[in-house]
């Protein structure tokens, strides 16, 4: 059973940084494709980052070059670092994982706020 559990959101102040976590658990290998959604009040659930198996990485245009994808496969844990937040990157942020064969799983989220 694939268990995807986010952490690491909060409050944060504009222009400050978060390190959200994603730990893995179950079936979920360095062969998946990882990645980090977001979901903004009253919108749709937008891609933020993913990391290929190969290590491929691929941002949206709005976090280019403030946010980093990593994972550590030893830990099974993929990271998102947060930098340079601004209140439009307020939103709820979710753990995804693709399985070889293209199956999803999410995680539950985790709360980002990015208020003064």
């Amino acid at each position: 059973q694939v268990q995807l559990v986010e952490s690491g959101g909060g409050l944060v102040q504009p222009g400050g940084s978060l390190r959200l976590s994603c730990a893995a658990s179950g079936s979920v290998r360095s062969t998946w494709t990882m990645g980090w959604y977001r979901q903004a009040p009253g919108k749709q659930r937008e891609l933020v980052a993913i990391m290929t198996r190969g290590g491929s990485t691929n941002y949206a245009d709005s976090v280019k070059g403030r946010f980093t994808i990593s994972r550590d496969n030893a830990k099974n844990t993929v990271y998102l670092q947060m930098n340079s937040l601004t209140p439009e990157d307020t939103a709820v942020y979710y753990c995804n994982g693709a399985d070889p064969v293209g199956k999803d799983y999410w995680g539950k989220g985790t709360l980002v706020t990015v208020s003064s």
